[in-house]
């Protein structure tokens, strides 16, 4: 069965079940989950917490990437597998890609893959469909044609709420630096040219795709707006005077040094992205949410653009990850002045 879902300009529609939508029932939750496809034992949870999100009765999940470990092969029967898991769940299920599905796939302990390659075919598996997975679907807005460049970028609305999924993965959002293009891999100096192409056109599509949901939100008197990817962007700005944690994060050999060495130029790659989310949300009058794996530790935060510059109406939220295979609970309260508030809940 599947949920109506309108998203053209000007005009939100409020999905809900069964003919309850969003403004007659203004309270609503959603479950956030990702990096939980890593070993046997992760799989021997994922039951209990796939039956615990169904019984919460959630408005629908979202996996924010990792359908593998990070050492693990990039085989084809990687992305079936995770579209079975994702189709065990009664309500409505989004996924968001990850670096350890295509990101990763040049090392050769993932098999030596092209990333590229890597990346089309997860787009033909995986956003192949107009609807999200699940037992009840949702309708999704896609950036790009279904199964083709860009349609992993997805959107939707539900309740007074804008939800827009970007693929921003780990690994420096597929930036490659240095010495980091063959350490421990299968590539090339020509494939990491490509990819650095790669990661350049996407940054502007993902850019571009988040502006126009802020525009959307805005015409449409959302009350707020969640955007999730996979990186752990590494958000706060300096918190030290001579280095700069934005640069430093992922260091290659001796090139993260003193904040401003023309070395560390250029090196990170979700610069452009912050600094457009900033500027969109800073613009903005509703709340924005900002959710990520990646780093497998439960966190939430207001993070820093400077030490004196708080951006108010943005908060952020990590998931867990592996081995805690447990899940967040998003409330969505249009009459709390917070509207999202997030709760942890532990699988037993």
């Amino acid at each position: 069965m599947s949920v109506t879902l309108a998203l053209a300009a000007g005009v939100l529609v409020h999905a809900g079940d069964q003919g309850n939508d969003g403004r007659n029932k203004p309270r609503f939750t959603f479950a956030l989950w990702g990096d939980a496809m890593y070993t046997t034992a992760d799989f021997g949870k994922l039951p209990a917490l796939i039956a615990d999100i169904n019984a919460s009765k959630a408005a629908f999940s979202i996996y924010d990437g990792d359908i593998k470990s990070g050492g693990s092969k990039c085989t084809d029967d990687v992305y079936g597998r995770a579209i079975d898991y994702f189709n065990a769940f009664e309500n409505p299920m989004m996924y968001v890609a990850g670096d350890n599905e295509w990101t990763d796939c040049h090392r050769i302990n993932n098999g030596g893959y092209n990333n590229l390659e890597r990346l089309r075919y997860l787009r033909t598996q995986m956003f192949s469909s107009p609807n999200s997975f699940g037992q009840r679907t949702l309708p999704l807005e896609h950036q790009g044609e279904l199964g083709q460049i860009y349609s992993e970028n997805t959107r939707w609305a539900y309740g007074d709420v804008v939800f827009v999924t970007l693929n921003i993965p780990g690994s420096n959002n597929n930036r490659v630096n240095g010495p980091d293009c063959t350490r421990s891999s299968a590539r090339t100096a020509g494939d990491c040219q490509d990819d650095n192409d790669e990661y350049a056109a996407r940054d502007l599509a993902n850019i571009d795709f988040l502006k126009s949901s802020f525009a959307m939100a805005k015409a449409n008197g959302a009350l707020g707006l969640v955007v999730v990817m996979q990186a752990d962007p590494s958000f706060d700005l300096p918190e030290t005077e001579d280095v700069n944690e934005r640069t430093c994060v992922r260091p290659f050999n001796s090139q993260c040094v003193a904040n401003g060495d023309p070395k560390t130029a250029g090196y990170d790659g979700y610069t452009n992205f912050l600094n457009a989310l900033m500027a969109e949300t800073s613009a903005f009058a509703g709340h924005v949410l900002l959710v990520h794996g990646d780093t497998h530790f439960f966190k939430v935060d207001q993070p820093l653009v400077s030490q004196a510059n708080l951006i108010p109406n943005l908060t952020r939220v990590q998931t867990f990850g592996s081995p805690n295979i447990n899940w967040v609970q998003v409330t969505v309260e249009p009459k709390d002045r917070a509207l999202f508030t997030m709760q942890p809940m532990i699988v037993q």
